[in-house]
């Protein structure tokens, strides 16, 4: 796409290793609530951060969340981190946390990057997710939203 900003795809190893380097970095978790309720969410808590999260899409009809540029800001901003924090996004797999942070680079935000993998990583063979790779995977701290 003409004049989309590139955004790094990091692994989930590296964001975490980066997370714990960078105390002003955030991860931003753009799943659904039900994803966060069900599936689970990163645990942030050894670091001494808190999770941002901040649907990008809505559930169960995946429209795209209009004022997700707006509810992250005031999200970020109520933290205290600012357009040049380091930004994780992370969704399920590192689709729709790609789209989010193309959407906050162009508001602003110059280090944004894509966890690539997200949360639950690839189908496995039997189409599951969870087993290949992403941070569950990768046996990065996490548990039930």
């Amino acid at each position: 796409m003409a004049g989309e900003v590139h955004i790094d795809s990091l692994s989930v190893e590296e964001t975490w290793a980066r997370l714990e380097r960078d105390p002003d970095s955030v991860l931003i978790d753009v799943r659904t609530s039900a994803e966060w309720a069900f599936v689970g969410v990163p645990d942030l808590s050894s670091t001494g951060m808190r999770l941002v999260q901040v649907e990008w899409q809505g559930f169960p009809d995946s429209r795209v969340n209009t004022a997700f540029v707006g509810q992250a800001v005031a999200a970020l901003t109520a933290i205290g981190a600012n357009k040049d924090s380091e930004l994780f996004f992370i969704c399920r797999s590192g689709g729709r946390s790609l789209s989010a942070a193309r959407a906050m680079a162009a508001a602003g935000y110059a280090r944004c990057r894509n966890v690539a993998e997200g949360f639950e990583g690839p189908l496995d063979p039997g189409r599951h997710r969870g087993r290949l790779g992403g941070w569950k995977a990768k046996g990065l701290p996490w548990g039930q939203g």
